[in-house]
């Protein structure tokens, strides 16, 4: 389990091999950035992607980090929000970039949430066949998920992260004092995520989360509250870093990390990415689906649902559809998880089980998730 007690600086190892890379986490990292970036650029250039809300709160602090290193910097602000992650965003950045005379020696940062994170990263991975990227997370759920393991990627039409490219960062740097501006809403959403890790197979975690996660989300719990979340956060990273480096292009155990996911992002394009339901959110109430799945399988006792049902609920997130306030039905949700891009030869692929005990499940009975779906809304 975490140990509060502990509030320097980490840094841990993704290991894979030559493109292994440091996760930094720790309090004002963001005002000495350059230290952590000088020793990674080929040239002391970078192409910051970032969007408007961030800018406005944390952007002055990175301007002069990199000011005082002696980096030059070109700004790329758009606009916050799930519909960033789309084709012609996409094509409007690499653009941008291109005109402003991009090379290969020159480092992309994404300074941001995990829609600028999967947008700014997939741009790395594309323009010009390929070049170095730093990942520099803002909102709790980039800093525990998206931030690590080298997802990039944006929607389609069709359903979420359709396009996209496994491609890792060189670092990435979490300040945990840039969640001191993130609106609770998007704290909660970030949390999701962070119990994902104990549900899926860290029983310990999870029983730590329940006695530490009021504080995790309340910013106004004072020292005990960022004690918390630099160990949760911590944990999360380290969780993630020992599967990605088993399993990077999610042939195995690395898919467990999509728990509720199936179930989320049908939500999620549902409400068609127009900020009604945040990630984090859809995550949450897919996590709840797959628990109530997993116990009409047999693969879960109904006292693992009802506990982590009573955990969300008491640090204030949402555990059913019928709470986003939005008309959806069962047969609209079952057409969005058959273009879910786990699916494999024609099944779905599903999360489920206990806490402490997720594994993936092909085959399902549909009728069974459609019950799921239909008794959540």
């Amino acid at each position: 389990m975490p140990d509060t007690a502990n509030t320097a600086m980490q840094t841990m190892t993704l290991d894979l091999g030559d493109r292994s890379y440091d996760i930094h986490i720790g309090e004002q990292l963001l005002d000495t950035v350059g230290e952590f970036l000088t020793p990674l650029l080929r040239a002391k250039r970078v192409f910051v992607v970032s969007e408007s809300t961030v800018m406005t709160h944390q952007g002055d602090r990175l301007k002069a980090a990199l000011s005082d290193s002696g980096i030059e910097a070109k700004w790329f602000i758009l606009n916050p929000g799930e519909a960033t992650k789309s084709t012609a965003q996409y094509e409007s950045l690499v653009s941008g970039l291109l005109a402003a005379g991009i090379d290969r020696s020159d480092t992309i940062i994404a300074f941001g949430g995990g829609v600028i994170g999967d947008l700014a990263g997939f741009a790395a991975a594309t323009v010009l066949r390929g070049i170095n990227f730093v990942q520099i997370p803002t909102t709790l759920l980039a800093q525990v998920d998206s931030s690590v393991g080298g997802k990039t990627g944006i929607n389609m039409p069709q359903g979420k992260n359709l396009l996209g490219a496994f491609y890792q960062p060189k670092a990435v740097i979490i300040d945990i004092s840039t969640l001191e501006t993130l609106p609770r809403r998007e704290l909660l959403a970030g949390y999701a995520e962070v119990v994902k890790y104990g549900v899926i197979d860290d029983l310990d975690f999870f029983s730590w989360l329940e006695d530490q996660g009021p504080q995790i989300v309340d910013r106004e719990a004072g020292a005990a509250g960022t004690s918390a979340r630099a160990q949760a956060i911590a944990h999360s990273c380290a969780a993630k870093a020992r599967i990605v480096a088993e399993d990077e292009r999610e042939n195995g155990k690395r898919a467990l990390l999509n728990l509720g996911h199936t179930f989320g992002h049908a939500l999620e394009a549902e409400c068609g990415y127009k900020g009604i339901l945040l990630h984090g959110e859809a995550v949450a109430i897919g996590m709840i689906m797959a628990l109530d799945a997993s116990t009409r399988l047999d693969l879960a006792k109904i006292e693992d649902l009802e506990r982590v049902r009573s955990h969300f609920t008491a640090v204030g997130m949402k555990t059913s559809a019928r709470e986003v306030g939005r008309a959806m039905t069962a047969d609209a949700l079952m057409t969005h998880m058959t273009k879910d891009k786990k699916v494999e030869a024609g099944t779905i692929g599903f999360v489920l089980g206990g806490i402490g005990s997720a594994a993936i499940h092909h085959g399902v009975d549909l009728e069974i998730i459609h019950a799921v779906l239909q008794d959540s809304l």
